[in-house]
């Protein structure tokens, strides 16, 4: 008969935490520059939006057919939804509206600033 008195050996090694190979903590495969948080935060913080308008034509659709079918705590939920992506699509176009006028008032910031130094140009050429 065969004894497997090795392979008991190394089952108790494993309990114990006796492993010979490295661990997460102590190898140093990434860059330093991964292990800050900084790198991952989101662009956006209303990331899967951009189809908020689709979202919306969806939960409504959803909501009519529920209440077509005499489910009305499941529609006003899909309407609670539709609710929902109807203010985040709100606030995108304010959002947008707000960069559009900081874009244009920085535009005509610049233009003045040229046509003023144009203007000093020729001041000082005469």
């Amino acid at each position: 008969m065969v004894t497997f008195r090795n392979n008991n050996n190394r089952r108790n090694n494993f309990r114990r935490g006796d492993r010979n190979f490295k661990s997460n903590g102590d190898r140093s495969k990434y860059s330093s520059s991964f292990t800050s948080a900084d790198n991952f935060q989101r662009k956006s913080p209303g990331r899967n939006n951009h189809n908020a308008s689709k979202l919306i034509e969806k939960y409504n659709n959803l909501a009519r057919e529920a209440l077509s079918g005499g489910d009305k705590i499941l529609s006003e939920n899909y309407f609670q939804h539709a609710d929902h992506f109807t203010r985040i699509l709100s606030e995108q176009e304010v959002y947008k509206k707000k960069k559009q006028t900081e874009n244009v008032i920085a535009n005509s910031e610049i233009e003045n600033k040229i046509e003023l130094s144009d203007t000093n140009k020729i001041e000082k050429s005469s």
